[in-house]
């Protein structure tokens, strides 16, 4: 169920970082959205007074973070801001065949012929959708941003099978709230540009309700069951969850940004999603 919620909470999100990443900026959106939800955070842990992880276990956390939450978010709302919602959905729905491969190529779950085959789908959606965002009205800036969206799945990937074995023995709060301020990390150096472009956006109450909702909801209570998942199912299962996201960006994209879904995108669904399934298996 937590796992479910997740997954609807992360599909609304594409069109909410859309909207506010086009009302402030995306590089000042992702500043926000990270700070927020690595102070919330950081404030649970120090509310929990449990003891903290090994010096090791801390910095390969940090250092992940700096993929996950730092190069992942800018390369997603990049790459959002430049395409449609629906079609970044479905490029990032593609990430479980990626987990699934890496996770096979460092040997940590087993994949069968017919995952094989799931692997093969899912990456012929992405080009499917590709292709749509490339032949779209969008033309050049969609393609562009689909690929800055891909590249965002594969920061994904290693992220979140680097992850799994450290879900085993760290607290999933205190988890989450490391690799947060790993993201934070490269996210410093903008620091003085994101705050002269807070100052200088006429934003609405809506787009700051969308901050709160991206930072609070999205990153930081959305992760926390997504940690949990990698601990208690794998990476790969865990990302099957994901399936529902697509479909739940899509019909949101419609209604609230007026992007009507595009024959290239349904294309890209069947095979992304008809992969995923067999990749689970």
């Amino acid at each position: 169920m937590l796992l479910l919620l997740m997954a609807t909470i992360w599909g609304v999100n594409y069109a909410v970082v859309k909207y506010a990443g086009l009302a402030f900026g995306a590089l000042a959106f992702t500043w926000m959205r990270v700070l927020i939800a690595t102070l919330m955070l950081l404030a649970a842990v120090l509310l929990q007074r449990k003891k903290w992880p090994t010096r090791s276990d801390v910095l390969r956390l940090l250092g992940l973070g700096v993929l996950g939450n730092g190069l992942y978010q800018l390369l997603f709302v990049f790459g959002v801001s430049r395409t449609r919602v629906g079609s970044a959905a479905l490029i990032l729905a593609s990430a479980p065949a990626f987990i699934a491969l890496l996770s096979w190529a460092r040997g940590v779950e087993k994949v069968n012929a017919r995952a094989w085959g799931g692997i093969a789908l899912s990456v012929g959606g992405v080009a499917i959708v590709m292709l749509g965002s490339a032949t779209g009205a969008s033309g050049h800036g969609s393609i562009i941003g689909a690929l800055i969206v891909f590249a965002g799945v594969l920061c994904w990937t290693v992220y979140t099978v680097g992850l799994q074995p450290l879900t085993h023995r760290v607290d999933s709060v205190q988890l989450s709230a490391l690799t947060m301020a790993g993201g934070m990390l490269p996210l410093a150096f903008a620091t003085p540009f994101a705050i002269s472009s807070i100052g200088s956006a006429h934003a609405s109450a809506t787009a700051w309700w969308c901050v709160a909702y991206s930072s609070v909801i999205s990153i930081g209570v959305a992760y926390l069951f997504y940690y949990r998942g990698i601990r208690v199912l794998g990476p790969t299962r865990t990302s099957m969850y994901s399936n529902l996201q697509p479909i739940v960006a899509i019909l949101t994209g419609w209604a609230a940004l007026g992007e009507a879904p595009t024959v290239w995108q349904i294309a890209g669904t069947a095979s992304i999603i008809g992969g995923l399934f067999l990749t689970r298996s």
